[in-house]
């Protein structure tokens, strides 16, 4: 079972599931929960219209399954994805 998380990791792992290119492994690694439960957390969290809107969204997606993705992908993310602070 994962840990609780913080309202800062909630959101920062919601935030990750939206990215087309952060895979579910990575969101693994990061907080412990599978993808099954990711999508119970986002069903949870968001909004039945934003969660639908998600799912048609990662459904199939390539960039969100390592072992889906081109081997040409090496990174989880866009490098002007993050804003500065």
């Amino acid at each position: 079972m994962p840990k609780s998380l913080s309202e800062a990791d909630l959101s920062r792992m919601i935030e990750m599931a939206w990215e087309d290119r952060t895979p579910f492994d990575a969101i693994e690694q990061n907080f412990g929960y599978s993808e099954p439960q990711v999508i119970a957390v986002m069903r949870r969290e968001l909004k039945r219209s934003s969660f639908n809107l998600w799912r048609k969204r990662v459904t199939g997606r390539s960039t969100k399954h390592v072992a889906l993705r081109s081997k040409l992908v090496t990174r989880a993310y866009c490098a002007t994805q993050y804003k500065h602070k």
